[in-house]
């Protein structure tokens, strides 16, 4: 196992992060590791991502911060000259991929298929992605990939809550799910630290 599966073996659940401001970027961060949460997936959906990256590279080392929402090589190389420790996809991508093996950079693409799995084992990836899960089937839908993928780690994005989480993490091949609940962009615009902490906490706490 990699040192990053190792982290997110240990975190469980990778908060799944939307920042409109950078400036939000390192209170966020902060709340997230005094919730014993301290990883964030950073999307690539708003035009702060690479700033929010660069500053909580700089000013949160304690936190394993990488890029998600990654859809071509030129965001997966503004991520990583931001400080990104990984990256994350919603689907497959060649470019993609490519860029973050030649980096060193960990990669975990979005798969639903067996066919998008195919792809990712193309460049010998120890995990994927699962998304959206619970449109996709969730928990039986990652099972039966599984039957016949048996070596491949899977991470389920979307859907999963303080409901299903221990579901989820219940199944071997899952090693970590990415959670929104725990920093949902309204807390985050609101600068709800304390909540989101609060939420953090009470996710790791669920899950350990």
């Amino acid at each position: 196992m990699t040192e990053f599966m190792q982290k997110l073996a240990d975190i469980k659940v990778c908060p799944v992060v939307v920042l409109d401001d950078a400036n939000d970027a390192v209170p966020l961060a902060r709340a997230l590791a005094a919730g014993s949460l301290p990883m964030a997936e950073v999307t690539f959906r708003t035009d702060a991502a690479a700033e929010s990256i660069r500053r909580i590279a700089a000013e949160c080392p304690e936190v394993c911060v990488g890029a998600g929402t990654v859809l071509d090589r030129e965001q997966a190389a503004r991520a990583v000259a931001a400080g990104a420790q990984f990256i994350v996809s919603p689907s497959f991508s060649d470019e993609v991929a490519q860029y973050a093996i030649g980096h060193g950079i960990p990669y975990c693409p979005g798969t639903c298929t067996p066919t998008d799995i195919a792809n990712a084992l193309r460049y010998n990836l120890p995990m994927v992605k699962f998304f959206p899960a619970a449109a996709y089937g969730g928990l039986n839908t990652i099972k039966a990939l599984a039957s016949v993928f048996p070596n491949l780690k899977f991470m389920p994005t979307g859907g999963v809550s303080p409901s299903n989480v221990n579901e989820y993490l219940g199944f071997s091949k899952i090693i970590c799910v990415g959670g929104t609940w725990v920093c949902k962009k309204d807390l985050v615009s609101a600068k709800s630290w304390a909540e989101i902490t609060k939420l953090c906490q009470e996710a790791y706490d669920l899950t350990h």
